[in-house]
């Protein structure tokens, strides 16, 4: 079989560090029984490592050549799709058959679209275990941020609601074939068991009001946004998005649920 060429417009970078991909799996620590689905696959440099642990594993590439490969491995069911048109949720029933079943999610994801990825899976957060990623270091920094530093963003507060995350393992770029040029590591994100009740369309609204004009004071953005909406409770618009953290970003969309369902 010929050698599989990396496509830019897939944003594929290979991963080919036998320590590396070690530590990967011992991070995420398979267990044989597990519903473990791997997100852009590839060359199965971790997918091979994962299903002698597993003994079968389910795997999303959206390139065709590769899935061709993977569908060889009789361990692996091969899930032809764009990851952004998978429904998490359907797919945790088919393979748990069952409800309560839940899924664990790991993956290369490609760092042109990680972001979109992360908030297609949040969409499915009910579902999902936990999920294990290889990102961009700088994406991940702003991922797992605390309010009133430089990396704290739209990212961090829109994530950091419904998740436990960690930065648990750093690669470099010598670690792919062919080289990215930039940082990469591995997050664990553990949905919290007891999440707030805020409706994500509402909250998702209101984080990127706050966000839409980082250097302005939230008077300016989030401040009309609420008028308009009648609260007329307590939030102190006087701050710049980046330092207000995550509980009152939470308890002020629980706030303006409140009013919007007493208008209902």
């Amino acid at each position: 079989m010929k050698p599989h060429i990396a496509r830019k417009r897939f944003g594929q970078h290979f991963l080919t560090d036998v320590a590396v991909i070690g530590a990967i799996v011992d991070a995420i620590a398979p267990q044989p029984g597990d519903t473990m689905v791997e997100i852009g696959p590839g060359l199965a440099a971790m997918t091979q490592p994962l299903v002698e642990r597993l003994g079968h594993l389910h795997v999303i590439e959206l390139d065709r050549d590769l899935a061709a490969r993977l569908r060889s491995h009789a361990q692996l069911d091969v899930i032809e799709s764009d990851v952004l048109k998978v429904d998490f949720s359907a797919l945790a029933a088919r393979l748990g058959g069952e409800p309560a079943s839940k899924i664990r999610v790991v993956g290369n994801l490609p760092y042109n679209i990680s972001t979109p990825i992360l908030f297609h899976l949040l969409d499915h957060v009910a579902v999902v275990q936990d999920q294990h990623f290889m990102l961009q270091k700088e994406v991940i920094d702003r991922m797992v941020a605390s309010p009133a530093s430089s990396d704290y963003s739209r990212l961090s507060v829109m994530l950091q609601w419904r998740y436990e995350m960690a930065n648990v393992l750093f690669v470099p770029p010598e670690s792919f074939d062919p080289p990215p040029r930039v940082d990469s590591a591995i997050v664990r994100m553990v949905p919290l068991a007891e999440p707030p009740a805020i409706d994500l369309r509402l909250y998702g609204e209101l984080v990127q009001t706050a966000f839409s004009q980082r250097r302005k004071i939230l008077r300016n953005t989030l401040g009309k946004w609420l008028d308009a909406r009648g609260f007329s409770g307590t939030f102190d618009v006087q701050r710049r998005a980046e330092e207000v953290p995550v509980h009152e970003y939470v308890s002020l969309c629980e706030a303006v649920q409140s009013i919007e369902n007493r208008q209902a």
